[in-house]
């Protein structure tokens, strides 16, 4: 049996980077060890586009911060970085002080002007992922609204949601983060920012569809029985 304390964080973000990464810092040691936590996305720096370059630089630091602190824990956030071509909306993975899987965001949000900053990763690299035996996958914001990235992800027994959610969607966001878990039967982990703007909603969904959400809270958990995966398929066999 395959058991881990699972963590969605829901912070707000300042404009000040290195007090943002202090935060989560604290946010971070105060959860468990052999745990998996989510931070929401790019939650160190916001989308800053009046300071990409500073973002990316501070990728840098942010990144040695989190493989420190990822010793006997997993941590998933996404960041800004720069490359020879433009700038990447990157998913990291850290775990156990190593950088265990990255990918670029494939699905920019036009609302907010992603496509005028980023630049579109491939949608290749949106593909399973192992820790410590679970396989694991990851839905970057925007891309929980295409089926197509879900049927991707197709036999997880966690799917990683980070998002930046605006508060007028609120309930899309929840509504998609529950069937994401009921149709893959994955455990389903979301984390949202929780800036005046955005709809928090934050939570951790069972492959049946429970739900733990607390919009009150910066530090949702719950201990997952991944047995409860094979169970659901089992229970209702939909050829995962």
């Amino acid at each position: 049996m395959i058991s881990k304390q699972l963590y969605a964080l829901q912070a707000k973000t300042k404009q000040n980077f290195e007090d943002n990464l202090n935060h989560i810092r604290e946010l971070i040691i105060n959860c468990d060890l052999d745990s998996i936590i989510l931070l929401p996305e790019v939650c160190l720096t916001n989308f800053a586009y009046q300071k990409m370059e500073e973002a990316s630089e501070f990728a840098k630091v942010a990144t040695q911060a989190l493989l420190d602190l990822s010793q006997e824990k997993t941590i998933v956030t996404t960041m800004i970085e720069k490359y020879k071509d433009g700038f990447y909306n990157n998913l990291k993975v850290f775990h156990n002080k190593e950088l265990l899987h990255k990918q670029s965001k494939n699905k920019l949000f036009p609302l907010g002007n992603e496509h005028l900053h980023f630049k579109a990763g491939d949608i290749e690299e949106i593909t399973p992922f192992n820790i410590d035996g679970l396989k694991c996958g990851a839905i970057n914001c925007f891309e929980l609204r295409f089926i197509e990235l879900w049927e991707r992800l197709k036999g997880c027994d966690l799917i990683l949601v980070p998002a930046q959610w605006s508060k007028e969607r609120k309930d899309n966001f929840e509504t998609l983060t529950k069937a994401l878990a009921i149709t893959t039967q994955s455990f389903v982990i979301a984390s949202n920012g929780a800036n005046d703007s955005m709809a928090k909603g934050s939570g951790i969904i069972t492959p049946l569809g429970y739900e733990t959400r607390d919009d009150t809270k910066e530090i949702i958990n719950l201990k997952a029985n991944f047995n409860e995966v094979a169970k659901a398929r089992k229970f209702i066999d939909i050829g995962l």
